[in-house]
């Protein structure tokens, strides 16, 4: 059961590395929307296949940390 409970960790691992990734390169906002933008197409485009919806954490993960890094450099700039 537990197993089953940690299997999709990796799907929120991954996404997170990379954003922190890209967090030290310091993105400008525009390009933290495209991203977020990016990341809700692709989520639509894996929910929508048939074979690929389990990889639907992958791009859902990246749309959501990126409006929170985008919320939280607003929130510096202001």
């Amino acid at each position: 059961m537990l197993q089953r409970a940690l299997g999709s960790g990796w799907g929120v691992l991954l996404p997170g590395m990379f954003i922190v990734g890209l967090a030290w390169v310091g993105l400008s906002p525009n390009a933290w929307k495209a991203l977020i933008i990016s990341g809700l197409l692709m989520t639509l485009l894996l929910l929508s296949h048939k074979n690929l919806r389990h990889f639907v954490l992958l791009p859902s993960f990246v749309a959501l940390v990126s409006g929170v890094m985008l919320i939280a450099m607003s929130g510096h700039q202001g």
